[in-house]
């Protein structure tokens, strides 16, 4: 347990670029402490893959990450053979002759033909201590996988038939995250502590922005921040988040921009919104109005 206190988890994040809020910090503290997965859900966008890498970096532990895709199965998150290379060796050992059957089978399912997926390896030992295993949005998988995971997570051990049982000496620090296109099983959220990840307030979204672009001018930061968080009101397919506020204000100093204004805007909304409707209904008049509200919304 490398952190004493939930100020120690706030301050060893911070050093990391992340700017976490205390109850993200507290829940960040028991999940060590208690050795508990951490499940973390909210809208794309919002911190929660980044959080990982942080905590990784912050413990100098190794971070495993299993992208979750629909059609993901356990063979694919745990292990594979290289058939490939199997067949090989055996063609080698019938070409040689006097290997015997039991020898060969030996072989064959050595370590060297072994590919060890995200989930294996965060099972093994590892330099520095057990890794930081992020499970990426759970939520793109099905229902098989997770009832999977759910047991992979219950004991720490994965079963390979031609290996046996493989259990971590020490448990990997789990990190879950969704994105919410479906509800994940209620057994899976139990076996974690949670918390929800929501869009930060303006104050945050400029501490995570002096964090990540520390180059931008204090009054571009500020109207970058207003602006991200006046648009994120309005009726879009994609909302922004975090990171297309950070995108966007490093496109802006790319170009030399001071200040915003409509036309600064309209070149750059492709770093904020990733779909042509929402651009469409943002350009022109509408982004001076946001703009002209955003401006005005500033805090003293």
């Amino acid at each position: 347990m490398a952190f004493d206190s939930i100020d120690d988890v706030q301050t060893a994040l911070a050093a990391e670029g992340y700017v976490c809020p205390r109850p993200l910090a507290t829940v960040v503290f028991l999940a060590l402490r208690l050795g508990r997965p951490l499940f973390l859900e909210g809208e794309a966008g919002t911190g929660k893959t980044e959080i990982a890498k942080a905590l990784s970096a912050a413990l100098g532990r190794r971070l495993i990450r299993l992208q979750c895709y629909e059609g993901l199965d356990a063979s694919s998150a745990v292990y594979e053979w290289n058939f490939a290379a199997q067949m090989i060796a055996i063609r080698s050992a019938e070409a040689a002759g006097g290997t015997d059957a039991a020898s060969l089978r030996a072989d064959l399912f050595a370590d060297d033909f072994l590919i060890e997926r995200p989930l294996l390896q965060a099972l093994r030992p590892q330099p520095g201590g057990a890794p930081v295993l992020l499970i990426d949005e759970i939520d793109r998988t099905d229902a098989p996988f997770e009832a999977f995971l759910l047991e992979a997570l219950s004991d720490f051990q994965v079963t390979i038939p031609e290996r046996g049982t493989i259990k971590a000496p020490t448990p990997p620090i789990v990190i879950l995250t969704s994105n919410r296109t479906r509800e994940v099983h209620d057994a899976l959220k139990r076996r974690c502590l949670y918390h929800w990840v929501d869009y930060p307030d303006f104050d945050r979204e400029l501490d995570i922005l002096h964090a990540r672009a520390p180059e931008a001018a204090e009054t571009l930061s500020r109207e970058v921040v207003a602006f991200v968080q006046r648009l994120r009101t309005e009726d879009l397919f994609k909302t922004p988040g975090v990171a297309e506020t950070i995108d966007w204000a490093k496109c802006l100093l790319a170009l030399d921009v001071i200040d915003l204004s409509p036309a600064v805007i309209a070149d750059t909304l492709g770093a904020l919104l990733k779909y042509q409707d929402d651009i469409r209904k943002i350009e022109g008049s509408k982004a001076k109005q946001i703009l002209d509200e955003a401006r005005a919304a500033i805090p003293a």
